[in-house]
Order: structure tokens, then C-alpha cells, then sequence
């Protein structure tokens, strides 16, 4: 992944190495240091050609620019192309200092085939996977995107709260078991705790007094959070949880302020929880929204010696 600054010391070496051996290989899957597609040009020389083919009249510096080139090794690019007849230049009516770049009919005729033969290197490379194979892979290749390129940071993107659909609750539980697995090392005791409480959830949800939200940014999960009846007049607040990349933007108070609003809608007289006294993220926004602990008590579970905590809010 070239253009990349130094990694901060904060990268483990394993996922250094993991990165670069990725780029090896898909380097060499699509054929990168090879002349593209069997022509006489450059991966490089092929991309200027795509954007000329694509872009209405483009200054060099801005080509330049876009495609992060050093303006001495663009200009024999374009110069390599005017010498084929596949380039023209024109003086830029907006600014003389600036010289307009289109292709020509031969520069086209020259572009065409090369097109072709990607889309049909791109459907070759899918051909052999399943339909669900395909899908996995593309959606893969649009985080790869995504968190990569700035513009399309999910951190930056729109935040939707929408109702479970089947296979939310799987991925509920996958991101409870390794986050905290990650971050508090709570063993698979944990994991299987929680699966047993999306297991209920499922079993016996009533809509007239549960909810359930799942928090997304830019079409993919990120947060989670569940209300159940205990009883007429008590609900609980059950697996909150956000994946790391959506911490910092009050994801955590917002979900834990729809729970409360459901719960007083639905006439309920307490919303309780039950944490632990070491996940002090979740204990703020709790006392926050005017929880009060209720009860505490040392016990091990989950590889771990904590301290359980009962929080309750009157309504």
C-alpha cells in the first residue's frame, strides 16, 4: 500500500508483517509488476491513461496531484503519450500558466481494449468463488477502503440506529467475546454468557416490552444495545457494547438514552443494569444519565477476580 507514512510505534511487528504479505501477494495475483495486462505500459501509465479517458480536460498538476506522482516522472508519461498520438494539449482559458490535457481519438482507440481486458481480469477473478464468496470479498475490499481512505472514514460517517435483523445477534455476541477478550481478558466463559443472553432475548421477545437497537456507521455494525422486561414495573439495560472505531463521538450515551426513553414510554418504574467496577468507560455514561449503584460484590468469573455492580435508575 504505497504513499503510507512510517508506522507509529503503537503497530504490533505481526501486523506490519501481515500488511506487507497481503501486498505481496495481491501484488502478484492481479499481475502489478508485470506489463499491464500483457501491453507495452505500466500499472502507472495505464492509470494516467484511465484518468485522461475519464476526466474532462485535467491540468497536469492536477492528475499530479490525485495520483500522488512526482511531477518529473508524470511529464514523461505524457510526453511518452503525445510522441504516440494519443494526447493533445490546449491552453487552459482560466489560467494561462496552466495547459489542459485530453486524449485523442487514437489515445481512446489505445484505452479501450486495455478496459476490457480489466473488467474481464476482474470477472475472472471472481468467477471461481461462490455467490456468497463474492459478496464477502467485495464487502471486505469496501473496509479496506474505508478505513483507509480518510474520506470515507466510518468515524466520520452518519450514524443510524435501526431494529435487529437475523444475524445481529450473532455478531452481538462475536463482538462482546473479543472485545473484552482484547481489552480485559475475559476468557470464553464470557462469550458464552452473553450467548445465552442473546439466546433469551430471541426466545421469548416481546415487542409491547422489549427493544433492541443496533448502531451502524456508513452501513456497517458498530454498537449494540437491548431493553427487557424483568418485571411490570422494572426493565433492564443488557449488552451495551461499541466496536472501538465508534468510541469518542457519545455513540455510548446515545444508546444508553433510547433505552431510557423506551423504558418511561413503556411506563416502566426502574431501568437497572449490571456491570463491573473496572469498566469505567460504561460506569460514566451510567452515572452520567443518573444511574445509582445499587449492590456490589467480589466475585471470579471469566478468568478474572472482579467486582460486580447492580445500577438502577427510577423513571
Amino acid at each position: 500500500m504505497s504513499g503510507m507514512k512510517t508506522a507509529p510505534a503503537t503497530v504490533a511487528p505481526v501486523q506490519v508483517k501481515a500488511v506487507r504479505g497481503f501486498n505481496r501477494f495481491y501484488t502478484q495475483r492481479i499481475g502489478v509488476l508485470d506489463p499491464y495486462l500483457g501491453s507495452e505500459l505500466s500499472l502507472t501509465e495505464v492509470r494516467v491513461l484511465y484518468e485522461l479517458a475519464h476526466r474532462d480536460q485535467p491540468a497536469a498538476s492536477e492528475l499530479g496531484r490525485d495520483l500522488a506522482l512526482d511531477a518529473g516522472y508524470l511529464s514523461r508519461i505524457l510526453r511518452r503519450f503525445e510522441e504516440r498520438g494519443w494526447l493533445a494539449r490546449s491552453p487552459s482559458p482560466a489560467d494561462a500558466r496552466q495547459t489542459l490535457l485530453r486524449l485523442t481519438d487514437a489515445g481512446y482507440q489505445a484505452f479501450a481494449p486495455l478496459q476490457q481486458q480489466s473488467r474481464d481480469e476482474a470477472a475472472a477473478l471472481l468467477a471461481g468463488l461462490a455467490a456468497s464468496e463474492r459478496d464477502r470479498l467485495i464487502a471486505a475490499m469496501a473496509t479496506v477502503q474505508r478505513l483507509l481512505d480518510p474520506a470515507h472514514s466510518a468515524h466520520r460517517g452518519t450514524v443510524v440506529l435501526r431494529d435487529p435483523v437475523p444475524g445481529d445477534m450473532g455478531w452481538v455476541v462475536q463482538q462482546h467475546g473479543e472485545i473484552y477478550w482484547r481489552e480485559y481478558k475475559f476468557d470464553s466463559e464470557f462469550e458464552g454468557l452473553v450467548a445465552s443472553v442473546a439466546a433469551k432475548y430471541l426466545q421469548n421477545f416481546d415487542a409491547a416490552h422489549d427493544k433492541g437497537w443496533i448502531a451502524e456507521i456508513g452501513g456497517e455494525r458498530v454498537g449494540s444495545v437491548f431493553v427487557v422486561r424483568r418485571s411490570k414495573s422494572v426493565a433492564q439495560l443488557r449488552l451495551l457494547i461499541l466496536t472501538p472505531a465508534a468510541r469518542g463521538r457519545g455513540l455510548g450515551q446515545r444508546l444508553t438514552d433510547e433505552c431510557i426513553a423506551f423504558a418511561r414510554g413503556k411506563g416502566y418504574r426502574k431501568l437497572t443494569l449490571w456491570t463491573q467496577s473496572h469498566l469505567l468507560a460504561a460506569r460514566a455514561i451510567y452515572r452520567s444519565r443518573g444511574f445509582q449503584v445499587a449492590k456490589t460484590e467480589p466475585y471470579a468469573a471469566f478468568g478474572q477476580q472482579m467486582v460486580s455492580e447492580v445500577w438502577e435508575l427510577k423513571l
